[in-house]
């Protein structure tokens, strides 16, 4: 006989043996002993989680000639065809592959016919949600009022996918992912079985990598099985996935914390060498860096070595539960690019270079401080006439980056502290918005917003009340200006610079003039801007 894989060498022969779905399992165990088992179950639930096993098992148990407490013998005759796949009468049918109304069309004629052997014929189909809206109405009047003898069992990781009538005529199991600990507990007795050697350790990681699926948890032993080695070990596990050495991440994780870029891009170039998956890599960096974070918090983490926690405990001191975070953000926007991106290593590198960046100031917030204070100075405008929202926010962005902590050779330098002093309010503005305005759109572009610019070209501000301004779009907005614009960015941009001409503190509102009623094509878009600027080009089709 050939070589059996082992998640089919050890599938589940009775309810007993289904591991980690105890609430399930006792539920149709129950159905069996009192003969109320329904005629349709739809069994859902992630990868390797025992659905097909489970519907196997009660496929078996309705037609056991000896029946055991609701669990089938395996040992009558009907049991054995059913073991050996030459039991008619249950028919396994995978919906991938066989999706079409015809598929369904030779079901709904086989029903009609008794069982030959066993009490029920049953179907059992699995990955139900492949199914073609055609063949879900031609199961659907089949499934509502099947014959007495013939019963259906579904199975799908996806029960969205199906439609609502077909989900309220099946009775429906969650079937949820398996816990770490049964995972484990179901290797080592493999494992005993085979007289495999294998460290706890071992076994503790490929639990965590099976991520709820037993049989992902037993591909990943096969696969270490066969490496003829004496003992499995941790280092061997994580070879074989391709995970990442733990000293490389300890590493990489410390050097971006402690600016490190050089020490930072040779160990990241150094696993990619190993060759190792650029995407397996900085999800390990993410994974650690969120281990070091629980750890900071709960002072305990159970998957990690105490020598490790020791290596995570001296990162966990150079740096804030907020920090952290945030490079977990950065790192995962990072694998978010990287999913688009044909260059990965580069963007890989070019995203810890990033990391590593000793420049920890947001450089929109300095730029924005600069060209206010810029303004302060070429207009010489007293300090005390400064609206309070335009100093408080001054204030505000300088002392956030001002009281963030600053990491020199490991040790966290104390912020600055900031006096505020009190401004006096302006009161008795004359406000003139026909005067300043043209100023104002034409400071957007000289600032480069080229963008807020054109939307703003043929417009006028009016005054509406003594704290807000009016924006009149005298030829209509279009759809992308009124997007551009109402941009939550964009309009404290133009209330900004609105607030700095009147001196204290402004809301804007945009206004669509009544006449104009058609939206302006872009090409009269672009027409305007040639107009209205001094950029020489011409439209051509």
């Amino acid at each position: 006989m050939g070589y059996t894989a082992l998640y089919r060498k050890y599938r589940p022969m009775n309810f007993e043996e289904v591991v980690g779905q105890e609430h399930i399992t006792r539920t149709l165990k129950n159905q069996i002993m009192a003969s109320r088992v329904g005629h349709a179950y739809l069994f859902n639930g992630g990868r390797g989680t025992g659905k097909t096993s489970s519907a196997k098992i009660l496929a078996r148990a309705v037609n056991c000639l000896n029946p055991q407490e609701g669990e089938p013998c395996n040992e009558c005759e009907i049991c054995k065809s059913a073991l050996a796949g030459t039991l008619t009468d249950i028919v396994e049918m995978d919906a991938a592959s066989n999706n079409s109304v015809e598929d369904i069309r030779s079901i709904r004629e086989e029903v009609n016919f008794l069982p030959t052997k066993a009490k029920y014929r049953v179907y059992i189909i699995d990955e139900v949600h492949m199914l073609s809206t055609g063949a879900f109405n031609a199961l659907l009047k089949t499934l509502e009022e099947p014959p007495e003898h013939v019963k259906f069992i579904l199975a799908t990781t996806e029960p969205q996918k199906l439609p609502p009538t077909i989900l309220s005529r099946c009775q429906r199991f969650d079937f949820k992912k398996i816990g770490k600990e049964y995972i484990k507990q179901r290797l080592e007795y493999i494992c005993k079985e085979n007289q495999i050697e294998i460290t706890n350790e071992a076994l503790e990681l490929i639990a965590i990598l099976a991520e709820g699926a037993l049989r992902d948890a037993l591909s990943i032993l096969e696969r270490c099985m066969q490496e003829n080695t004496q003992k499995i070990d941790e280092d061997i596990v994580k070879d074989l996935v391709g995970i990442p050495k733990l000293t490389y991440i300890y590493e990489i994780t410390k050097s971006i914390i402690e600016k490190n870029v050089e020490n930072a891009i040779q160990n990241t170039n150094k696993v990619l060498e190993e060759g190792k998956d650029v995407n397996a890599l900085l999800l390990e960096i993410i994974k650690f860096i969120k281990d070091v974070l629980i750890l900071k918090i709960s002072s305990k983490i159970d998957i990690y070595s105490q020598e490790e926690q020791e290596y995570m405990k001296s990162i966990s001191e150079e740096i804030s539960k907020e920090q952290l975070m945030h490079l977990i953000y950065e790192l995962s926007e990072l694998q978010n690019d990287l999913k688009w991106s044909t260059q990965k290593t580069i963007l890989l590198e070019a995203g810890i270079i990033k990391l590593c960046s000793e420049n920890n100031i947001d450089s929109n917030v300095e730029e924005r401080i600069n060209k206010i204070e810029k303004y302060i100075k070429n207009n010489q405008v007293s300090v005390n006439r400064i609206p309070n929202n335009l100093n408080n926010t001054i204030n505000i962005q300088k002392k956030e980056e001002e009281t963030k902590p600053v990491f020199s050779n490991n040790i966290i330098q104390k912020p600055k502290e900031i006096k505020k002093e009190p401004l006096e309010k302006n009161t008795n503005i004359n406000l003139e918005p026909e005067k300043f305005w043209p100023k104002v759109v034409n400071e957007l572009k000289d600032e480069g917003k080229i963008v807020l610019y054109t939307n703003l070209i043929n417009t006028k501000a009016t005054k509406i009340s003594d704290m807000t301004i009016g924006i009149e779009f005298l030829n209509g907005m279009t759809a992308f200006g009124k997007t551009v614009l109402e941009k939550p960015e964009n309009k404290k941009e133009i209330e900004l610079l609105v607030s700095k001409a009147c001196h204290q503190e402004m809301n804007i509102k945009y206004i669509t003039a009544p006449q104009a009623d058609r939206i302006i094509t872009q090409e009269e878009k672009l027409q305007n801007l040639a107009k209205e600027s001094d950029i020489p080009f011409s439209i051509t089709d």
